[in-house]
């Protein structure tokens, strides 16, 4: 009797701080943008993506503040204000301001030898918990592709918008287990087992679900090309509220380019998705080579 007392003490306990949690959050609420966005240092195109979406709304809404959820310690607002012009080459309006987070080893793939998707899924919306706690915007933008924070935010009162840049999962991803195909993410003991290998597409399969869902839960996704949004209409289906917008490249160095053009036939290499919109980048650099 007493047992089942304190089990139910602490289940109770759990749901009541489950629930303070976006209780408190959606009364705390800022009219602020925050950006989930855990490494402010890949230096990457996603990191790109970030600030330019930074320096739109600093144009477009100069009344909403922009924060940013960062696991990198030593960003200030200063510090990320001068990386974006040094190293990106976009001019902020002004500083954003930061929210430090202290737990985002649970979205580290070191963390999760074996089943590192669903583990960084969920340990996403570990991480997020611990961003929405601290500061609550009425504006949830993600920028890193972490889906299943999604309902979290909305829990939490906010509004959720998202840059896809790659679905977590894809039907490539089945097909290439169905196939018993070797890759980074189907190694040799799965592809020679057809036990394995079935036991794996049960686990693609629910967590495609899973990804539908929380995706689902977004109120305006984008995507970064017509590859990403095709797989994610058929993952989230909401068609009507995925728009494609294209990443913002810098094309400075490309218009100085001569007009002159070599004699010499070309040859295309494709090192990734070869995609219609990516075509006239690649043209692009091999003309600068060939001019060089």
């Amino acid at each position: 009797m007493l047992t089942m007392m304190i089990i139910t003490a602490l289940i109770t306990a759990i749901i009541a701080g489950l629930c303070i949690g976006p209780i408190n959050g959606r009364r705390r609420r800022k009219r602020a943008v925050g950006f989930f966005h855990p490494y402010t240092n890949d230096g990457g195109g996603g990191e790109r993506v970030l600030w330019c979406a930074v320096r739109g709304i600093q144009e477009e809404s100069p009344d909403l503040d922009c924060y940013v959820y960062t696991g990198d310690h030593d960003a200030t607002p200063q510090s990320l204000m001068a990386r974006a012009l040094d190293r990106f080459g976009v001019t902020l309006l002004s500083s954003p301001k930061v929210v430090l987070l202290y737990k985002r080893k649970w979205i580290e793939e070191t963390t999760y030898p074996h089943f590192t998707m669903i583990g960084q899924s969920l340990g996403s919306v570990y991480l997020a918990w611990e961003a929405l706690c601290k500061f609550t915007p009425m504006y949830y933008f993600d920028t890193s592709g972490y889906a299943f924070t999604y309902p979290l935010a909305r829990l939490f009162g906010c509004k959720v918008i998202c840059y896809t840049h790659y679905p977590t999962i894809s039907s490539d991803m089945l097909a290439r287990v169905r196939q018993h195909s070797f890759m980074y993410n189907n190694d040799a003991l799965i592809t020679k087992s057809v036990w394995l290998s079935r036991c794996k597409i049960v686990y693609y399969t629910v967590f495609s679900c899973l990804y539908g869902f929380v995706g689902s839960c977004a109120h305006l996704a984008m995507v970064n090309s017509s590859w990403t949004k095709s797989h994610i209409e058929n993952l989230w289906r909401f068609p009507d509220r995925i728009k494609r917008v294209y990443p913002p490249c810098d094309t400075s160095g490309l218009q100085v380019l001569p007009l002159e053009r070599s004699a010499e036939i070309p040859v295309l290499i494709s090192v990734a998705q070869f995609r219609p919109e990516k075509v006239g980048i690649l043209l692009s650099t091999l003309v600068n080579k060939s001019c060089h």
